[in-house]
């Protein structure tokens, strides 16, 4: 069993939120997967188990409508198909912009280069910023 705390916490916050997004209290959740309060409660906690995998666990898990891998898929750091993630947006848009504006510098600094040796030489400035960790 895989005994990592980040990995179970990234499974109690996976729980939680799959049951927020369904409108619904620990209480709810507990009567529809059959289980106590308190076992909804310790699954969202994201404490890893003392001793051995909670047999509430993938019954929480059914209720709430998710896959049966989704527990292994979650505890072994896979994001499971269909789940949210957070993405750094700001980061994408910069580096589009990044981009653009490279492209348009090229553009305007070499008179006979064609298009596509325009993008490559952008490409390959975009290439060093991210080998430095500037993008």
């Amino acid at each position: 069993m895989i005994r990592d705390p980040r990995a179970w916490a990234r499974l109690g916050k996976g729980i939680a939120t799959k049951r927020q997004a369904q409108g619904l209290r620990q209480e709810d959740l507990a009567i529809q997967a059959g289980v106590s309060l308190g076992s909804v409660q310790n699954a969202e906690s994201g404490q890893p188990p003392k001793a051995r995998m909670p047999q509430s666990l993938p019954r929480i898990v059914k209720a709430l409508g998710l896959p049966d891998t989704w527990i292994d898929d979650v505890l072994a750091g896979q994001e499971p198909a269909g789940e949210w993630r957070d993405v750094d947006v700001q980061a994408i848009v910069d580096e589009q912009r990044l981009e653009a504006d490279l492209t348009s510098a090229f553009v305007r600094a070499s008179d006979k280069a064609t298009g596509p040796e325009i993008r490559e030489g952008v490409k390959a400035a975009l290439d060093v910023l991210r080998q430095h960790g500037l993008i």
